[in-house]
């Protein structure tokens, strides 16, 4: 059981964002999600949001880090993700 629980997913953090900020358009209506085991084993869900078009990103994840480019954003949601995991 404990070997299974570790490969689940133990924290899902979210980030929303304005990637548009200073232009007047947008809002918070983009987001990073990160969802990772307690070995940092996951993926990183991210949208950028516009009126006119939405842009879904999924990138995998082992360790915390990607094989992908990480925004800001989904760095910052990975680190909270790894934060938020107890280790008991």
């Amino acid at each position: 059981v404990e070997k299974r629980l570790s490969r689940s997913i133990q924290s899902v953090q979210t980030i929303r964002f304005n990637p548009f900020k200073g232009t007047g358009s947008g809002g918070n209506q983009s987001f990073a999600t990160a969802l990772i085991d307690e070995k940092g084993d996951g993926a990183v869900l991210s949208t950028i949001y516009t009126r006119e078009h939405s842009s879904i990103f999924a990138k995998p994840l082992k360790k915390h880090a990607s094989e992908y480019e990480l925004t800001k954003e989904e760095k910052e949601a990975i680190a909270s993700a790894k934060k938020s995991i107890r280790h008991e």
